[in-house]
């Protein structure tokens, strides 16, 4: 079972059972895959960064974009369409590229550690996984509907009553690992104070 967060200097390390290590890695890295950029890409940075500057997404195509990738990459301005394609346009794929960067660099450090149970991170490895923890719960969130407070006490009681259905239920398990990288990031969020 996890452990809270402890730091120690520039140190910051917790346990986690190799199951509950293999989770947040399988998150962070369906949370990358979901952020990867869309269209052909040529493996070149500097000629995909100017093929994706000034591109307008289609307005048909964002309608039909994932809902968890849309909270990931919110609109610039809600107000107006035209303000908010323009601004897409010029900042999306940078805010793709930062994000996937930040995920993969989460992905190596938990993947670097030595056997056993202990997570020890330095700390841009800890503030990587801060961020990453943030981005995987907008997603989650996202796909559990939750919007307020109040969505959020919901679910809380929601996963009260669910008792034995825990292991049947995709919502109930998306929930669980919801509650699992909340405490986990506010674990982390306190010893980075």
């Amino acid at each position: 079972m996890a452990t809270a967060f402890t730091r120690k200097g520039s140190r910051v390390s917790c346990t986690m059972e190799s199951d509950e290590r293999m989770l947040v890695r399988e998150l962070l890295s369906q949370t990358r895959q979901l952020l990867e950029p869309e269209g052909d890409l040529t493996g070149d940075p500097v000629e995909d960064l100017m093929a994706s500057i000034g591109k307008r997404a289609d307005p048909a195509e964002l309608a039909d974009r994932d809902p968890a990738l849309a909270r990931l990459l919110p609109d610039g301005h809600r107000d107006d369409p035209e303000v908010a394609a323009e601004f897409r346009s010029l900042t999306e794929h940078g805010l793709r590229q930062r994000k996937s960067a930040n995920l993969s660099t989460a992905i190596a450090a938990i993947d670097g550690q030595s056997g056993g149970d202990r997570l020890d991170l330095d700390l841009g490895q800890a503030q990587a996984l801060l961020i990453a923890l943030t981005d995987v719960r907008l997603a989650l969130g996202e796909r559990l509907g939750l919007r307020t407070d109040r969505d959020s006490e919901a679910l809380q009681d929601e996963l009260a009553r669910a008792g034995s259905e825990r292991a049947s239920d995709p919502r109930v398990m998306t929930a669980l690992y919801y509650d699992f990288l909340s405490w986990l990031q506010e674990s982390l969020a306190g010893v980075l104070l």
